[in-house]
């Protein structure tokens, strides 16, 4: 192992202790450290981290992430190695605004679950088809999801336990009778790997390891295709995590049409969905026309009462 793959390993060691996941920068960086290799450089520089972060071609808001994750590392390493140069933050602008989020309707998830069923064996169709239906109904982060172990489900009292979440949170989701179903009959099927009692993950591959969250992605993709979802715009394309914000905009939009009080349904959706703050919960309101739209009505009613 060479002095940056070492000092590679050190950091993640270092941000992991911290509570940070980092399976996208694990996988970034190792290639970063591949191409700096391959030009035959001894230290990380400007030059390369640009050259490689503008690479793929695929938009300004792609590099940037990309250069990001190099500079978070260069300045980690800036400590070690003195001839380290860190990527000034202008030399690629990001473009404003969060992706727009692509709100599946229940034929979307219905036809990703039918099309999962062209994978390749049985098992790793129950394993997609088992992962796209808990995202849709408990709106749970990806890596929280293929994070989740066998013990972490208890059948009994329906509860789903999910542990050092992001910044080290944890949390307890109360499951539909129809999931905890759904879950035991994946975990008793006959075709679960022999050797998946090695791992105690829940969702297992078909060689019965635990999965990286890279490489879901790329299956996922390619249910998208077969189910033949289209982007609907040049930010809104069928995303994975964006099944979780489908569950928060139509939890918010229930509390909506019931009358209820959109507040506390907002704060209560807030902890169950492990946001930090509810403010990060209150950017689901510009998510969907509908949503702004009954928001707007609300708000009009209220100041027709009061005047």
């Amino acid at each position: 192992m060479n002095a940056l793959r070492k000092a590679l390993a050190d950091y993640f060691v270092v941000r992991r202790a911290l509570g940070f996941k980092l399976y996208r920068a694990e996988k970034l960086l190792g290639q970063f450290l591949t191409f700096v290799e391959d030009r035959g450089e001894d230290h990380l520089t400007t030059e390369a981290a640009l050259a490689w972060a503008t690479l793929p071609k695929r938009g300004r808001t792609w590099a940037f992430a990309r250069l990001s994750v190099v500079r978070r590392f260069a300045k980690h390493l800036r400590g070690i190695d003195p001839a380290t140069e860190v990527p000034p933050t202008h030399l690629l602008v990001q473009q404003k605004g969060r992706a727009t989020p692509y709100l599946y309707s229940e034929s979307d998830i219905a036809a990703l679950i039918a099309a999962a069923g062209t994978l390749r064996t049985p098992h790793r169709v129950a394993t997609f088809r088992t992962l796209i239906a808990l995202l849709a109904v408990t709106g749970m982060r990806v890596g929280e999801a293929i994070g989740l172990d066998r013990d972490d489900f208890d059948s009994v009292i329906g509860l789903l336990t999910i542990r050092n979440a992001k910044f080290g949170k944890s949390r307890q989701l109360p499951l539909h009778p129809s999931t905890v179903a759904a879950l035991v009959d994946y975990l008793r099927r006959d075709d679960r790997p022999t050797n998946s009692s090695n791992t105690p993950a829940l969702l297992v591959t078909t060689v019965g390891t635990r999965f990286h969250y890279m490489g879901i992605q790329p299956v996922f993709r390619q249910i998208v295709d077969v189910a033949g979802l289209k982007p609907r715009s040049a930010s809104c394309r069928p995303r994975l995590h964006d099944l979780r914000h489908g569950f928060a905009v139509n939890t918010i939009l229930d509390g909506y049409r019931d009358g209820r009080e959109p507040g506390n349904r907002i704060a209560l959706l807030s902890t169950y969905l492990g946001h930090v703050d509810p403010v990060s919960t209150y950017w689901y309101l510009s998510a969907a026309p509908e949503l702004l739209t009954l928001v707007g009505d609300r708000l009009e009613r209220h100041l027709g009462g009061a005047a």
